[in-house]
């Protein structure tokens, strides 16, 4: 068929309703206005008076800034201004109109004069885009990057903490140890005995610390144990009184059956303790109440209540703890920095507090979420995955027995000082002790010697060669060989690297001389 010209094409749309141009006024999916140059708005099409929430004749009695944000009407009468006096020019603007409901909504307005035969701005065109979807995909992109931005900072702060953590850790071997050996050799009456005692109390208190620091770094050494949440939050009661005001009242919500969860006790009394200590500050000296609650919940992704998620964990059924207070509450500034190390309200910084308490989390490849608003409080949820295993067994408060072994030990640390107060304690032990000062040349003592070590006394971390691929190679050279690995990282970061290999134990550093000589005991134990 012959293509007909523009001037046979026959307008399909009434005069009366202003031809194709009116349709397309009429029809536009965007807000579409005419004003006059008073800035009242002449014409209106329908996409804006959904937009706004006004009907045709409602807003052809307004003026273009009366739907204009207070803070902003200033600026686009100054617009106005200037294209009716150059009108070869437009603009385009964001801005917040108001809708009838006293809402304010998000646009993007391209202005553009309408001229009179004289070339004069008679009207002024607008075109309003929502940018309410605009706007979101914005704030869900800063929150996404601030996310990533938090992440980050704790990643490098966590290598920092683990990395002095580390070093500390060999220096509180050497004190601690050479501090139990000169105890053992002094009679009771020696006035240097109290002296000891306290070097050895100080040190534990900075072994702590640096227990703190591997668990913000979500390295930290711990002992896991199938656990009931709520049992050990009950047995620690009394406790937890000590930190609340006299005016505060503790009280539970334990939920009873609940699902074991695998997780080492001590860690998780220092996280109850540090959020009880926290909503007793946030309480102060008012009256109010401090609430300790157990559950559990499935979590699918969503928030596990309608606070802040700084740690997400996975998709699947988690024990929690809850920690809520009706104290003073936290605003939008605060609550992103609470997990900072040293952070506080109060005075200068005490201690890693919460950020010790995330890495511990994060260890535990658990979640935790915040609520909070001034003077209406703050919960903390900490979420902990279900145990694989069926339920918790009973605790054993058994203390291990002494224990004297014989036999050769192959002692490997890069510090010169470990290895030298680690020998002592091994020969009070009742071993003989061969040393080695990195990986290569515990091998080559091995391969010379192997017919006489009982065990390899092996540290993780060393250069040239780890204590990773140092135990694979003692494994190739002797499949059945015994190794037992000093460290201050968790159990869960040693089963990453050592999954499947047969690793006979590990203890954590700073060790004392009774818990080597238990723990060589166990691993030297005859097999089965």
């Amino acid at each position: 068929m012959k293509p007909t010209s523009n001037k046979d094409l026959k307008d399909p749309f009434p005069q009366e309703a202003g031809g194709l141009f009116g349709a397309i006024f009429e029809q536009s999916p965007v807000g579409v206005a005419i004003a006059g140059n008073d800035q009242r708005f002449l014409h209106v099409n329908d996409a804006l008076c959904r937009m706004l929430g006004y009907t045709r004749d409602e807003l052809l009695l307004l003026k273009v800034t009366e739907v204009i944000h207070p803070d902003e009407r200033l600026g686009a009468a100054d617009g106005v201004n200037i294209m009716i006096a150059n009108p070869v020019a437009g603009n385009s603007a964001t801005r917040r109109w108001q809708r009838k409901d006293g809402t304010f909504l998000p646009v993007t307005v391209t202005t553009a004069p309408i001229c009179g035969p004289d070339g004069s701005a008679v009207y002024g065109l607008g075109i309003v885009h929502d940018d309410t979807a605009r706007h979101k995909a914005e704030q869900d992109q800063r929150e996404l990057e601030a996310q990533v931005h938090q992440a980050q900072k704790f990643e490098s702060l966590g290598i920092l903490a683990g990395g002095i953590a580390h070093d500390f850790n060999n220096l509180l071997t050497v004190i601690i140890g050479q501090a139990n050996l000169a105890m053992m050799d002094l009679g009771p009456e020696s006035p240097a005995l109290n002296s000891l005692k306290q070097i050895e109390k100080a040190s534990s208190r900075a072994a702590e610390l640096c227990r703190q620091m591997l668990a913000f770094a979500g390295k930290g050494a711990y002992v896991v144990e199938t656990v009931d949440l709520s049992r050990l939050i009950g047995e620690s009661a009394h406790l937890l009184q000590v930190p609340a005001s006299k005016k505060v009242l503790l009280r539970y919500q334990l939920a009873e059956g609940l699902p074991a969860i695998d997780a080492d006790p001590a860690q998780l009394r220092q996280i109850v303790m540090n959020l009880v200590i926290n909503a007793a500050e946030a309480t102060g000296e008012t009256e109010g109440f401090i609430t300790v609650s157990t559950g559990k919940i499935q979590f699918d992704g969503n928030h596990p209540h309608r606070g802040q998620v700084i740690s997400p964990p996975a998709n699947g059924q988690y024990v929690y703890l809850e920690v809520a207070d009706t104290g003073c509450g936290m605003d939008e500034r605060t609550k992103p920095r609470i997990f900072d190390p040293f952070f506080t309200t109060k005075f200068a910084g005490r201690g890693l507090g919460l950020a010790a308490l995330l890495g511990i989390v994060r260890s535990h490849k658990g979640g935790v979420s915040v609520e909070s608003e001034p003077g209406r409080g703050t919960t903390f949820r900490v979420l902990f995955p279900v145990s694989a295993k069926a339920k918790a067994p009973a605790q054993s408060g058994a203390a291990p027995l002494p224990w004297h072994g014989t036999g050769t030990i192959l002692l490997v640390d890069d510090e010169d000082l470990v290895r030298q107060v680690s020998a002592q304690m091994l020969e009070r032990c009742g071993y003989t002790v061969l040393s080695a000062a990195d990986g290569r040349e515990a091998l080559e003592v091995f391969r010379a010697r192997r017919s006489e070590i009982a065990c390899v006394l092996l540290d993780l971390a060393m250069p040239h060669m780890d204590g990773h691929e140092t135990f694979l190679e003692l494994r190739r050279i002797q499949p059945d060989v015994r190794v037992l690995l000093a460290t201050g990282f968790s159990d869960q970061e040693i089963a990453k690297r050592f999954a499947n290999a047969g690793l006979n134990g590990f203890i954590a550093k700073p060790y004392r001389l009774e818990t080597l000589g238990a723990k060589l005991r166990e691993v030297l134990a005859p097999r089965g």
